[in-house]
């Protein structure tokens, strides 16, 4: 190779250098757009971009022929190479969005019940009311109409609720059957929160743009099961191995998990659980993720590696380490199709299979370059990956011991001891450096997590993993599995018991969440010890950072969004209160677990009162969770003595006239009445009902109190006159009547409801009332969550506009 042709080669490598990084902030630039432009603009960027990327090129090819001097001067089109593929990353995401989202759901079809006909695509996911599945459409019509719909939706098929709502059971469906059924679809609609889990991004990534119920009532026709065909024997293979795994396994909690280890079924994981592995750090390993991904690899390489070195032909046609690579390879990535090709599998893949590429070319890149390549490919692949957690915490891991690594080869661990410690000292890098970006990501860090780690990587990965995969061929080893997993939840169970086990931060700003990765990051480095001490001052701001609150003798209401139920946190200079906890969605999920703990964690609060305001279930759902989070809250309510919660928590009755006052900020129940809960009224008519003052402003949190009481607070004189009304009964139309209206005054209404839910809230009839006394109303389902504070008494603060981006559902 001559001088001037690895010059070229070198500085081929240098402007791929500037590439990567301008694929990644052109991908992240685009996703930050609140509303998609129209596709020619897109196709216009893109072939400007072309264009500079092939000058580029040309440049690239005239540098051999040029002299020194030019060379150097020529370094300074390395920004031009960052702008094209920045550019050109920026428009092919954005063009691929445009044709995504033009397969979205007319919203005309919205509600209406619509003849499908299909192929079920994948392993049905089954809880206590029925089974979710992805339908693969062929056929869509309305009457004698054919109508367009997205190509996949999402449907549930709900088994008997009884009443007006009575199914017919729903059948055991099996991937790969066709059916013919009719459904009811809605447009992809989730909870938009402060901190939340983002649920309308989570449809957009998996490919959904619809989702729906099948109708199976006594008076829908009843569907009908057209055979099976050849499509997805992949997910069949799946749906037969987790059948067996809980015709096998008599332990449910270790059959669900098993059935997460061998086919990705992460629904079958109890919720109790989850909170255990959370509390302990090993969440990753307790599904399929990128460590599994990696070792099977690892262990396929190996076998493979061997295998073919056996042979001396083979050997001589392909060396023994390349074709351990392709092996394990594929070997991995069969075995990340057969779990589901999960986006953590699939992310795993297109790292293992770039850096393999490049290993099998004979190229040398320095690690910052192979980091960034495997970065850039799969961001290349799945745009969208860059929002999730899972991508920033393996590959900052990555990052961080590529560059804590010393290098060295002579100090390589040679001996076990030598690799158990280097393994601890690994672990113990990437807990270190990753703790910033898993405050901000998450809220809370595991103080246990290195130790529960230690004990958990090894046991998990090369114990229960492989009994578990050794049993789809032989079962027995799913009992061997169980008993592995039973005694790793002992002692996870005991160490998330310690008083001390996870440390919760209120979440960071964007700053404070880079400087501390960049203090964690220092402090791991191999670096002169005064040099790494400076890494601990940047991690200060993440561990002590606290919002900013109410000024005193101010407040400020949060109605959260969590569908079809109230949940308000009212929070003064140093006070918190939770008015109700909105509803449970599932035996396993409520709006506790799912929006109001997360919430309040990243708001950094400790609440000092929960009240619920009655029992039912859309407004006590979360109530266990808040509880269990916030052991100092006192519950105040209007449920009844022997309610389950109070085994919790031991509460006290609202009733009107009790007050108090939180730092100049007043504190009043205008109901109910003592005599009330002896009258043997209905929950709704029990509601406690709250007003909120600080003698400028005013906010009435109403419960779901109807006319007669309303009626009856409007008699007795009380004083209702407020600024914000929470409206009564999310707006129905036994409530909200116009005296209550006239007598209450209020500037701002907000109604928290569920989007396109089964009771018709809020009714058309109350929002009329409201639109004639003059009344801004903002509901939920367009507004997400909703920020009021007294301070600025004329303005909400809605989370789907301060917060939005083109993969949102907008409500006209």
């Amino acid at each position: 190779m001559t001088d001037e042709t690895k010059d070229s080669g070198q500085q081929r490598g240098a402007w791929l250098g500037w590439a990567l990084p301008g694929v990644i902030a052109g991908t992240a630039l685009q996703l930050q757009q609140p509303q998609l432009w129209s596709w020619e603009r897109y196709a216009v960027l893109a072939a400007l971009a072309a264009v500079a990327a092939v000058a580029a090129m040309a440049m690239l090819a005239a540098v051999g022929m040029r002299p020194l001097p030019v060379r150097r001067r020529l370094r300074g089109r390395s920004a031009l190479v960052l702008l094209a593929a920045a550019v050109l990353a920026f428009a092919t995401v954005g063009l691929r969005a445009v044709q995504f989202a033009g397969q979205a759901l007319t919203p005309a079809l919205e509600g209406r019940d619509i003849a499908l006909t299909g192929v079920v695509a994948a392993m049905p996911q089954r809880n206590e009311g029925g089974q979710r599945f992805r339908f693969e459409l062929e056929s869509a019509r309305i009457g004698a109409d054919a109508v367009r719909l997205p190509p996949v939706v999402s449907l549930g098929w709900y088994g008997p609720l009884g009443g007006e709502d009575a199914q017919r059971p729903a059948p055991e469906l099996r991937a790969g059957e066709r059916w013919q059924l009719h459904a009811r679809l809605k447009a992809p609609h989730g909870n938009l929160n402060p901190h939340g889990f983002d649920y309308e991004l989570w449809l957009w990534e998996q490919g959904l743009q619809a989702t729906g119920y099948v109708r199976a009532g006594p008076k829908d026709p009843p569907a009908r099961r057209l055979g099976i065909g050849w499509r997805h024997p992949v997910e069949r293979a799946r749906q037969s191995v987790r059948d067996a795994i809980y015709a096998r396994v008599q332990d449910r909690k270790a059959a669900g998990l098993l059935a997460a280890l061998v086919v990705g079924d992460q629904n079958a994981i109890d919720r109790a659980d989850w909170d255990v592995f959370r509390a302990t750090g090993v969440a990753h390993l307790m599904s399929i993720s990128g460590l599994h991904v990696t070792m099977f690899a690892w262990v396929a390489a190996l076998a493979v590696g061997w295998l073919w070195r056996r042979s001396s032909r083979l050997c001589l046609a392909l060396p023994a380490q390349h074709a351990a690579l392709v092996g394990g390879l594929l070997l991995a990535t069969g075995y990340a199709v057969f779990s589901g090709w999960g986006v953590p599998a699939q992310r795993t893949i297109w790292m293992l299979a770039s850096v393999g590429l490049l290993r099998l070319s004979g190229r040398r890149w320095p690690w910052p370059q192979v980091w960034l390549l495997a970065c850039a490919v799969v961001v290349a692949i799945d745009p969208w990956a860059l929002l999730q957690a899972g991508f920033w915490l393996s590959f900052v891991a990555v990052g961080v011991l590529f560059a804590s690594a010393t290098g060295a080869e002579d100090q390589a661990p040679k001996t076990a001891r030598q690799r158990l410690v280097a393994a601890f000292r690994d672990q113990g890098v990437v807990t270190l450096a990753l703790l910033p970006l898993t405050v901000l990501l998450f809220g809370q860090v595991s103080l246990v997590g290195l130790l529960a780690n230690a004990v958990a990587i090894p046991w998990i990965t090369l114990l229960v993993t492989p009994l578990a995969m050794g049993g789809v061929l032989l079962t027995p080893l799913w009992d061997l599995a169980a008993l592995a997993l039973q005694a790793l939840g002992a002692l996870l169970e005991w160490l998330a018991a310690w008083p001390w086990a996870t440390l919760s931060t209120a979440a960071p700003p964007a700053w404070a969440a880079a400087a501390g990765l960049l203090g964690g990051v220092l402090m791991v480095l191999q670096l002169p010890l005064a040099l790494r001490s400076l890494g601990v001052p940047l991690l200060l701001p993440v561990l002590l950072w606290q919002p900013a609150r109410p000024a005193n003798g101010e407040f400020e209401l949060l109605a959260a969004d969590v569908g079809q139920g109230n949940a308000v946190i009212v929070r003064t200079a140093g006070h918190t209160l939770v008015y109700d906890s909105g509803p449970r969605y599932s035996r396993d999920s409520d709006a506790g677990h799912r929006v109001l703990v997360p919430l309040l964690r990243a708001l950094g609060e400790r609440v000092d009162i929960l009240m619920l305001s009655h029992r039912d279930a859309d407004h006590t759902g979360g109530a266990a969770a808040v509880l269990a989070m916030q052991p100092g809250a006192a519950l105040v309510s209007s449920i009844e003595d022997d309610h389950e919660l109070h085994s919790l928590r031991a509460g006290r009755r609202c009733f009107a006239g009790q007050r108090w006052q939180w730092d100049g900020v007043d504190f009043e129940l205008l109901h109910p009445q003592p005599d009330d809960y002896r009258a043997g009224v209905k929950s709704n008519a029990l509601s406690c009902v709250l007003r909120v003052s600080n003698h400028r402003q005013t906010a009435l949190l109403a419960g779901d109190i109807e006319q007669a009481q309303e009626a009856r607070l409007v008699a007795a004189g009380t004083p209702l006159r407020s600024d914000l009304l929470l409206v009564p009964h999310h707006g129905s139309k036994t409530s909200s009547s116009a005296l209550f209206l006239a007598a209450v005054q209020p500037r701002i209404a907000i109604v928290q409801s569920g989007y396109r839910n089964r009771f018709g809230h809020p009714a058309a009839p109350v929002m009329e009332r409201y639109q004639l006394q003059g009344v801004a109303v903002e509901q939920s389902p367009r507004c997400g969550a909703a920020w009021w504070r007294s301070a600025q008494p004329a303005a909400v603060q809605c989370q789907r506009s301060s917060a939005v981006r083109y993969w949102h559902h907008r409500l006209d």
